[in-house]
């Protein structure tokens, strides 16, 4: 499988502070947000990945993660001319997918909860076997803002809405998603919509129509934020903050996954560890002697 982080936009909802840096590189708390995405493929046990950005923003990307051989993994790099929707993802991501199923996660969400990692490499591989799509679903206050998933009796998936006037239920599709090969072809089939946008809300809709359409729901003991506001940004820094300090582990730490993985061995851990001055660097120093 591989993996497509859409790290595009010009994060307006945050002016002015990404009238110079893109949004993914701003830190929640100790890292910069895109690791928290990151962190989700390679926990889904996925090491070739695509990041899309703009044009000027492509360079920093490379310059902070280069070409992923630190973690043991492939990292390639795509622009995306104008922010089209979330659908043209697949498009730019062609040549990169070519014949496997693919995994897009949003570049300003961050997921943490216990047992993800099981759960993700659960769809991973039902994706394999059984070609379905999946997507997430949380529960939230403002469901207007998202696409919407409404269940029947039976707890399947009757319809997906996009920015409902009137929602048929609190559960949002949120930026994560698992689609076997076939979603380049949807993608294509598009068209945009009121918005000018080509909406992933359409890729799901075709899936719904094949009952290829899988939801995932994520409880109440799971944490989902989207950082795409000031105040959104600074709750998930200060939840992160929180988490780490009361139990001493860090949250997104892309080096430690890769190690737990067995992406990469203790002595390359050693030298990862040796490029940081700081606490975050004692920590991987720390998981070289545990």
């Amino acid at each position: 499988m591989k993996g497509i982080i859409l790290a595009g936009g010009s994060g307006s909802r945050l002016f002015p502070i990404t009238k110079g840096v893109s949004k993914q590189l701003l830190p929640v708390y100790d890292k910069p947000m895109i690791y928290y995405p990151l962190s989700v493929l390679l926990l889904a046990g996925i090491k070739e990945i695509l990041i899309i950005s703009s044009t000027e923003d492509l360079s920093s990307y490379k310059r902070l993660l280069g070409d992923g051989s630190k973690l043991g993994i492939k990292l390639f790099y795509k622009e995306q001319l104008n922010p089209n929707g979330l659908a043209e993802a697949f498009i730019l991501g062609e040549d990169f997918i070519e014949d496997d199923p693919v995994c897009l996660v949003l570049g300003d969400n961050i997921f943490y909860g216990d047992g993800f990692s099981i759960q993700l490499e659960k769809i991973v591989s039902d994706i394999n076997s059984d070609k379905n799509a999946y997507v997430f679903g949380y529960s939230v206050s403002d469901p207007q803002r998202y696409g919407v998933i409404s269940f029947d009796k039976n707890g399947n998936i009757n319809s997906i809405d996009e920015k409902p006037e009137f929602p048929k239920s609190n559960y949002a599709v949120i930026g994560l998603y698992f689609y076997p090969n076939t979603v380049i072809k949807f993608a294509k089939q598009v068209t945009p919509s009121k918005r000018g946008e080509l909406e992933i809300t359409s890729i799901n809709e075709k899936f719904l129509k094949l009952n290829k359409l899988k939801v995932e729901l994520l409880g109440r003991g799971f944490a989902w934020l989207d950082t795409g506001t000031p105040e959104s940004l600074m709750e998930a820094s200060q939840l992160i903050k929180a988490i780490e300090k009361r139990q001493g582990l860090k949250v997104g730490c892309i080096e430690e996954i890769a190690f737990n993985k067995g992406y990469i061995s203790k002595s390359q851990l050693l030298d990862l560890s040796k490029g940081y001055d700081n606490s975050y660097g004692e920590y991987l120093l720390d998981l070289t002697s545990s």
